[in-house]
């Protein structure tokens, strides 16, 4: 099977999961945003983002690193294993300890117990069978849909049988702990090899040293995704933080999802292609221009109709965040496009490159968020995120053109 062929069906399996899931996240969203106040949803925001945040500065690059190693990586498996473990239990003992603190700083009491709840799921998580990884590096797209499509129903089923349950933000707290436990289950039902608690230092300091780079990006990334959300909450408190968030989740997700499914089907791809030149530069050029033809319409639906879509999805009790649904939709058709650069930079092992260009999008957002929050309230984070984002543009563009050439010339 050629390339182009081996894509498109990574696209179709790959795609087929973002819908299956996206749909059951709205039906998800649909019931629990009319139990659950914008001020519930805030607190389990905070603990989220939270989580994510403990999780990126922790970050090794294991699985980046697993599907750029063109050799086999079972000797790498026990090694991964265990890193991934011991990330787990620290990134789970940071959260459970600053619990209090981050509470205090988002004036958000209901925050400190779902903190400390949400930091078992870490802990399990380190527990998954990095072996799964091999159904992106090997192709096999349509065990990676049923994986990840199983772990999505479940964690769906979860949190909208303990919202119910409980009528709190903690049940969608444990709806991830429940999805996390059966995650790590599956992997040792459905990958091989299974690792053992088996350690090697070279290993050890192979994955670190090409990992560094996507330490850096996932912390600079994080911030770009998440400091407007940050100083929301800080700001205007966890109310308005669950309002400018689903109306994040709303807009955002479905556009970028697009361009994620591309971005996981094409990296291995790009990687196997490589040291031929001339293709590689055919098949970013291909995958740019089918991601913006697709992700455009989605982002003027939700300019165009962001009131029928809001009273549909998450009732009235949302309908402030109109505004901000429109605003997100531009940030999301132009993040889309933009990140279709990442796994053409990751293949060519240019790390460093993806962590510049998230360095410039914080730069934006960092600088104009707290201003334009005072002026505009949620619709000035909204367009903070848009700034820091036009902002990279021109570097992007430089940045793949002196790639492009720099392959012309080795050739």
């Amino acid at each position: 099977m050629g390339y182009s062929r081996q894509a498109m069906k990574g696209v179709s399996w790959l795609g087929a999961f973002r819908l299956l899931f996206r749909s059951f996240s709205y039906i998800k969203l649909a019931i629990i945003a009319r139990i659950l106040s914008p001020e519930s949803f805030g607190a389990a925001d905070v603990a989220i983002i939270v989580l994510a945040f403990v999780e990126i500065i922790t970050e090794t690059g294991i699985n980046v690193f697993l599907i750029q190693e063109k050799d086999d990586i079972d000797d790498y498996i026990n090694t991964a294993w265990v890193i991934s473990i011991v990330r787990g239990f620290l990134v789970g003992i940071l959260v459970y300890l600053c619990s209090s603190l981050i509470s205090a700083f988002f004036h958000s009491t209901d925050s400190q117990w779902l903190l400390v709840l949400i930091s078992i799921v870490p802990i399990v998580r380190g527990f998954i069978n990095p072996s799964v990884i091999k159904f992106l590096k090997d192709l096999e797209y349509n065990k990676q849909f049923y994986y990840k499509s199983s772990i999505a129903i479940i964690e769906v089923i979860s949190v909208i049988f303990f919202v119910l349950l409980l009528r709190d933000a903690s049940g969608i707290v444990w709806g991830m702990v429940i999805s996390a436990i059966w995650e790590v289950m599956l992997t040792f039902m459905v990958a091989s090899p299974r690792p053992l608690f088996s350690f090697s230092l070279n290993i050890f300091f192979k994955i670190i040293k090409r990992g560094k780079w996507l330490t850096f990006a996932g912390i600079f990334d994080y911030l770009y995704l998440n400091l407007d959300n940050i100083i929301v909450g800080r700001l205007l408190g966890t109310s308005s933080l669950g309002l400018y968030m689903r109306a994040y989740g709303l807009s955002l997700l479905p556009i970028t999802e697009i361009s994620d499914v591309f971005n996981q089907a094409t990296f291995p791809i790009y990687v196997k292609m490589r040291n031929d030149t001339e293709r590689l530069k055919n098949a970013f050029f291909k995958t740019l221009m089918t991601v913006a033809v697709c992700v455009i319409p989605v982002g003027l639906l939700f300019y165009m109709f962001p009131r029928e879509i809001i009273r549909v999805v998450l009732g009235d009790q949302w309908i402030s965040s109109v505004v901000v649904l429109q605003t997100l939709a531009f940030y999301g058709i132009i993040r889309a496009i933009l990140r279709t650069a990442i796994g053409f930079f990751y293949s060519l092992q240019r790390q460093d490159i993806v962590t510049k260009l998230t360095a410039i999008n914080l730069i934006g957002l960092a600088v104009t968020v707290i201003p334009f929050i005072n002026l505009w309230g949620l619709v000035g984070a909204g367009l903070s995120a848009v700034f820091g984002t036009v902002l990279s543009i021109p570097f992007t563009v430089y940045y793949v053109n002196s790639v492009l050439k720099n392959l012309k010339t080795d050739a």
